[in-house]
């Protein structure tokens, strides 16, 4: 039997690759301008993105499991 951690991770799971599907399918163009602009950023500005894109996450997580 899986664990209900298991089963909201695979739904979150599930809800990135829906939305990352709809930006490339509405957007194809934007979304390589946007990977070719963090191929050429220095790799502490996509640390630091990185960094304050989990503690979003983990914030909006914690306000909905509150």
């Amino acid at each position: 039997m899986r664990s209900i951690a298991f089963a909201d991770f695979l739904i979150g799971l599930g809800i990135l690759f829906v939305l990352e599907g709809v930006l490339f399918a509405a957007s194809p163009s934007w979304m390589r301008r946007a990977m070719k602009s963090a191929m050429s950023s220095p790799d502490h500005v996509l640390r630091i993105a990185g960094i304050g894109s989990a503690i979003a996450g983990l914030f909006l997580i914690w306000l909905v499991r509150r």
